[in-house]
């Protein structure tokens, strides 16, 4: 049997065209008893070739390609742990020492770390060099046969070399891809990488295609003439007994003080917090908690526990917000230590949902934290505290997508940009049409013919899609060791400057058992926290968003009429439709609303159901009268990951760990093997508990088809009450929290213009920028009883914030008297940053006419110095230009800040659009169900989701508020670039008014010309 020793995979990046698992599956299809992976400088691709092996139960080596001196490359494959061990940690010391792509092994890194290594070459390095590093008993020379010339004499030389020295000879294919029908795809990743077109390629692609995956027979017919080689081969496969699963990976003990245990102080601290934080810590609350701890003891996690409640406790010491989510808000441990906010008592979570004894993997919490400045301050404080190579972010692989794939693709194709721009535009909808009809009408709307560069053009596009171009960062996932950490994984440089990646990502880490932290950046996080600074500044207020009222009318009535711009999960376009419909009451609707506006609950046809019972249309019936406990608050349709383990232990008598085993095997990599499996243990224990005939089909195929769809209960309260946290602060104090929302974009649906524009329907005053009275961010002012909102310097597009800190600075020396003045005064604010701020008023408290005037005196004021010039200052600034009509400031204000405090363009062509039948979007509400109507606006959303079988949705907002469209799929095709890309539409239908959910069935759109886009749409997001 022959053993392929040096295969590379897509985690080559651009020089690999299968994944790890297809290479696998191939090599277990031709029968191979073990496979090596060696990818370029990476051990990206190790961990998934290992699981898919193990699968198969083939062996999988590991093993790296490393560069040296003169782009040359050594095999290096790893013959136990020691070696492995070296390899990682020479990958990490290349890498770390080097600029991002010009990293090189030297000769001192080879040596030092070429203990447990055996290193293959085909003469890239004079072999007696190579021998005095690794040892001739390390050294493989290899051969290959691709059938190309002088191949066979390069082969023979290097027999005679090795033989000259007694080194061994192995044979090899070193395939790129698994299969020869990939060669193409190959030739596309070498053209990306080589940035040119596969028409000037030439010498640059491989001469045949013969670098793929060869079965045992193939190789043993090639090699005839070298059997040794083959030998060789099968002897070097035999001696390499290392694999992951003898990685090593300690997690760090946290230190506690003398006479403790970390199991003792973890008790203690749980029990201070559980007195302060359980509103009623009663005899069930002090159970669940003693239950998890002997749990969490018996795991041996308590040093886990604490270094996350350290990360949290120098969030509270240092006023940064720190919320935890996901599963870990299932525990009553995780509540008393602050890491979560959510009581699961009260909400009667399942704990097993997060810690089970039989899992198999460790638990995961997720910290929510203000994004920027203070996350960064939290991941900083963790590296301090773990060492350089103690800790590491965790990698992101940052795939083909929809427009990143189209264009490498199409430039290697020969696309010229302005078609390349064209196509790009389209490819947002490929994914839910795939029919040749469809793209070839798509084609058609791009202007491009549907030819046979095409069809080329569309099959490698399917097929570079989710392979990983290079390598990114997390989130916000970071990997704690016992020790260095690249002992276990190779670490490089992240781009951001004083953070280390690891070479794996969040599953690859999950499967090999390294645990993680992660330390995620949330943009509303960020908006209360500001909200709360700015209350306790402006207000004299203290906030504790802990202890809110749980229950304030003006935030349910807003949410009952949709009146959600801004708050966090609740403002999407989809929201908007559902909340007139389910109308909220109190909290827990809200966390049942987080969760039901997904592609599960769609998809698993739970949505419909749940709002008919919301709305008394028919019974809440549970599906078997034991389950009306667990369904009662959901009315009988099951919705969250917990009430499917729930049904399975009350219904099946499962236990806690076999409900979240469940769970897993149901998920997306479910088979039918497995699902066989558990869907006869289901009937089993519920035929025991006299469940029989369609009452036990039902909760079976509830249980099994509910299960790929679940949200966890957990995870939708932790953002509920952040939901109700932001519905508090707008309605309570609005030009604070649009002040912090406006300071901390982008983030959420809608951009800050139309954020804006709906705080002033509500009322809030707003001020433009003001050289005399801004600050560097958007402020409260005013009475505080009434305050206004003061636009910032930071709207000013393409100031620096140095020089806006600056004016606010130098305004506390006295106020600026003329533009001049502020030039002279603040002598680092470049031209462009004057001419903006003169643009949009801001100059026009000094005493400045209008903007055309500021304009005039900006130049003067930047003019060169000197005394020819000054002595016409008099005269020179005087202005000769018009001021600027209504409309212009309006496309100033855009063109300057992206905002304005006016009106918006749709109201300058009110007139004409009221001539045209135009329904403002106010007026909607007061109009029958069934009406034809016309609107239109500028577009701010457009909406395509995978699960609504190709409707579109739009949202058009005009001068009064946001009008919502629904568009069939086969007029959005029909009208592809202008529905994708008109800044301005007019739609006309028929009114949909149900319950206050208020859309048009659109059968007619057009583009309207109102002049230049205003605002940024988010599409297809």
């Amino acid at each position: 049997m022959f053993p392929e020793l040096h295969s590379r995979s897509c985690f080559s990046f651009l020089a690999g065209a299968s994944t790890p698992e297809a290479l696998v599956l191939e090599a277990a299809r031709l029968d191979m008893p073990a496979v090596a992976l060696v990818d370029i400088d990476n051990l990206c691709g190790a961990p998934q070739f290992y699981m898919a092996a193990k699968k198969t139960g083939m062996r999988a080596h590991v093993g790296a390609e490393i560069t040296i001196e003169g782009k040359r490359r050594l095999t290096l494959l790893a013959e136990n742990r020691t070696g492995y061990q070296n390899l990682s940690r020479l990958i990490t010391s290349m890498k770390l020492r080097a600029s991002k792509g010009a990293h090189r092994a030297s000769e001192e890194e080879l040596r030092q770390y070429s203990e447990g290594l055996v290193c293959m070459t085909r003469g890239e390095a004079p072999l007696d060099w190579l021998t005095s590093i690794f040892g001739a008993k390390n050294i493989a020379v290899e051969l290959r046969h691709y059938g190309i010339r002088d191949e066979e004499a390069r082969n023979e030389w290097l027999v005679s070399e090795a033989e000259k020295r007694k080194l061994a000879i192995v044979a090899c294919n070193a395939p790129h891809y698994a299969t020869q029908d990939e060669r193409e795809l190959h030739d596309v990743l070498t053209c990306i990488r080589n940035k040119t077109t596969i028409a000037e390629a030439g010498q640059l692609l491989a001469i045949n295609a013969e670098r793929y995956l060869k079965s045992p027979r193939q190789m043993a017919r090639l090699f005839r003439d070298w059997p040794d080689a083959l030998a060789g081969a099968r002897d070097l496969s035999q001696r390499l007994d290392f694999t992951l699963a003898n990685l090593g990976y300690k997690f760090p003990p946290y230190p506690v003080p003398d006479g403790e245990t970390m199991n003792s102080f973890l008790r203690k601290r749980t029990e201070e917090g559980a007195r302060e934080r359980f509103q009623n810590y009663d005899e069930r609350t002090r159970k669940q908690i003693e239950r998890e701890l002997a749990l969490i003891e018996k795991l041996d996690l308590a040093g886990y526990f604490l270094i996350v409640w350290d990360i949290v406790q120098f969030c509270r010491k240092n006023g940064i917000l720190a919320q935890g989510r996901g599963s870990a808000a299932n525990s009553a441990v995780c509540y008393a230590l602050r890491i979560t906010a959510v009581d699961p008592i009260a909400l009667d979570l399942l704990f097993e949902r997060f810690l089970s004894e039989n899992r198999g993997e460790m638990p995961d919490i997720d910290i929510d934290l203000p994004s920027g400045d203070q996350r960064e301050r939290v991941i900083q404080y963790v590296y301090k505290r773990y060492g350089d190579r103690g800790a590491a972010m965790t990698a992101n692989y940052i795939t083909y997508r929809g427009r990143s794939g189209c264009r490498d693709v199409g430039k290697v194709l020969g696309y010229d940009p302005k078609e390349l721009d064209r196509l790009a535009n389209c490819v947002s909808t490929w994914g839910y049409h795939d029919s040749t009809e469809t793209i070839e009408r798509l084609f058609a709307s791009a202007k491009l013919p549907f030819d046979a560069r095409t069809e080329k053009f569309m099959d490698l596009y399917g097929r570079i899609r989710s392979l990983p171009r290079h390598l990114g960062q997390h989130s916000g996932g970071m990997v704690i060791c016992q020790g260095e950490l690249d002992q276990v994984v190779p670490l490089e440089p992240a781009t951001m400057p004083g953070r280390v990646v690891i070479q794996w990502d969040k599953e690859d880490c999950a499967d090999l058992g390294l645990i993680k932290v992660d330390l995620l950046g949330l943009g509303m996080m960020a908006v209360l926290e500001e909200s709360v600074h700015r209350i306790r500044a402006f207000h004299r207020e203290e906030i504790d968003l802990g202890q809110l009222p749980p229950h304030d009318e003006k935030i349910f009535d807003d949410l009952q009429r949709a009146d959600t711009i801004g708050l966090f999960q609740v403002e999407s376009r989809a929201q908007m439709a559902s909340l007139p419909l389910v109308r909220p009451e109190k909290f827990y609707d809200i966390v049942v609303q987080v969760a039901i506006i997904r592609p599960g609950p769609i998809v698993g046809n739970l949505y419909h159901p749940y709002v008919r019972r919301r709305q008394k249309l028919e019974p809440a019936d549970a599906l078997h009268p034991s389950l009306e406990r667990v369904l009662r608050r959901t009315l009988g349709v099951p919705l969250f990951q917990e009430q499917l383990l729930r049904m399975a232990m009350i219904t099946a008598n499962f236990t806690g760990s076999e409900a979240e085993e469940l769970r897993r095997a149901l998920g997306f990599n479910r088979s039918e093997k497995r699902m066989r499996s558990i869907e006869g243990k289901l009937r089993a224990g519920m035929n025991g508990n006299n469940i029989t005939g369609p009452t036990q089909d039902r909760i079976v195929e509830a249980i099994t088809s509910f299960a790929l769809y679940g949200f966890p209960e957990s995870h939708a309260a932790s953002f509920a009450l952040l939901a109700y946290a932001s519905a508090w602060l707008r309605c309570n104090y609005r030009a604070v929290f649009t002040a912090a929302l406006l300071n901390n974009q982008p983030m959420g649906f809608y951009s800050p213009e139309t954020i804006l524009k709906d705080a002033q329907r509500h009322g809030l005053r707003v001020l433009p920028v003001d050289i005399l009275q801004s600050e560097w961010q958007c402020v409260p002012v005013g009475d505080i009883s009434n305050p206004s909102l003061r636009l910032g310097f930071n709207y000013i597009r393409g100031m620096r914030e140095p020089v806006g800190e600056a004016l606010v600075q130098e305004r506390q020396h006295g106020p600026f008297t003329s533009i001049v003045d502020v030039t002279r005064r603040v002598p680092f604010l470049q031209k462009d940053e004057t001419r903006r701020l003169a643009q949009v008023g801001a100059f026009n408290s000094l005493n400045v006419e209008h903007r055309r005037k500021a304009l005039w005196q900006a130049e003067w004021a930047l003019r060169p110095a000197g005394p020819l010039l000054d002595q016409l200052e008099p005269v020179a600034s005087e202005s000769p230009l018009q001021e600027m009509n209504p409309v212009e400031r309006i496309f100033a204000d855009f063109a300057g800040s992206g905002v304005t405090v006016g009106r918006p363009p749709v109201a300058f062509h009110r007139d004409q659009l009221n001539a045209m039948g135009v329904t403002r979007a106010s007026d909607l509400g007061r109009m029958p169900h069934g009406k034809r109507v016309r609107i239109a606006g500028a577009v701010i959303c457009r909406q395509r989701p995978g699960t609504a079988k190709g409707f579109a949705f739009y949202s058009l907002e005009d001068e009064t508020g946001i009008a919502n469209g629904i568009v069939k799929p086969a007029d959005f095709e029909a009208n592809h670039l202008v529905m994708t890309s008109a800044p301005y539409l007019m739609m006309e239908g028929l009114l949909q008014n149900q319950r206050g959910a208020i859309s048009v069935r659109v059968e007619r759109a057009e583009a309207l010309h109102l002049g230049p886009s205003t605002v940024h749409s988010h599409d297809f997001r």
